[in-house]
């Protein structure tokens, strides 16, 4: 099943802390993820910033907002309980909890009402009664604006010339560690054109072990042949590694070409390739930056 939203967490963790005793946050974690069957796979995986898994966010956002309506307290770092509040409202055999609901306690009321509340400074969609927590909702519409960037720097590599898109390679193999310094690399690909090969760069600064190079400006899928092509040309080198990038794609066949081969290559798409220029800050200029916090409980700890 998908990960519930962290409204349908609500209710089974108020239900969970019905026995008055004091709860961890991970035995809570544990015993929910459990409860809604949630798999390996979707007990990993992450928020758009890979900072936290997903459910455990949810799971405490639906901590923190029953709290600020009172239905649940926090004994100490990392602990919480129900209340005699909390306590009541599950005695009314409510169908759901969501902060709809949680509107009618006054606490929860001005905890919305801050002069700086979520309808101010979250994206829209990122009301009361949103599906997402907050910090989803903001991860995904960076996500959702990385996306359209992506397509615009893949655009505008598919307009520039070959010479230049060289040096674009150039650029981001070096920001990612490879061929030493730019004027290193720079002397090494896009010179060679031997038998299927663009370039040759270190994969270390002391030469230890060379990566070959295919680039291909193209909008065509690259298929297998291509591949195979390139390939051969590591053998014919001796070579054991190499890094095949375009602007375009990949057939499914060449995909399982490369897997299936002794030497080492990477495909790098079009998509992939768009995603590493802005990971690496090329071609691109950050026009606003937004900083997450979270409370570091270990500095108000007295123990």
């Amino acid at each position: 099943m998908a990960i519930p939203d962290y409204q349908t967490f609500m209710l089974p963790l108020l239900t969970l802390t019905a026995d008055g005793e004091t709860h961890s946050t991970k035995e809570v974690y544990q015993t929910l993820a459990t409860r809604f069957g949630l798999t390996e796979e979707e007990r990993s995986e992450l928020l758009p910033s890979g900072t936290q898994q997903t459910y455990k966010n949810r799971i405490g956002w639906a901590r923190s907002y029953m709290t600020k309506a009172g239905l649940l307290e926090s004994p100490g770092r990392g602990l919480f309980q129900i209340t005699e509040r909390g306590k009541a409202e599950l005695a009314s055999n409510p169908g759901e909890i969501t902060t709809d609901y949680l509107m009618k306690f006054e606490e929860f009321r001005q905890f919305r009402a801050r002069p700086i509340n979520h309808s101010s400074t979250l994206p829209a969609g990122a009301g009361a009664s949103a599906p997402t927590t907050p910090e989803e909702t903001i991860e995904n519409a960076i996500d959702e604006l990385t996306s359209q960037l992506a397509n615009e720097v893949l655009q505008s590599l598919l307009e520039v010339s070959p010479s230049f898109f060289e040096q674009i390679v150039v650029e981001l193999l070096v920001r990612m560690g490879y061929g030493g310094s730019q004027r290193e690399a720079a002397q090494v690909v896009g010179r060679s054109g031997d038998g299927g090969i663009d370039g040759i760069i270190k994969e270390d600064r002391l030469g230890l072990e060379v990566i070959y190079i295919q680039a291909k400006r193209w909008e065509s899928t690259v298929s297998r042949p291509e591949i195979q092509k390139f390939v051969g040309a590591l053998q014919g080198k001796r070579a054991r590694k190499g890094i095949f990038i375009t602007t375009s794609k990949y057939s499914g066949e060449a995909k399982d070409y490369v897997s299936n081969i002794e030497n080492r290559v990477v495909l790098i798409d079009g998509e992939q390739l768009a995603r590493l220029l802005i990971e690496h800050g090329i071609g691109i200029t950050t026009t606003k930056e937004y900083k997450i916090s979270r409370i570091d409980s270990d500095y108000f700890s007295e123990d």
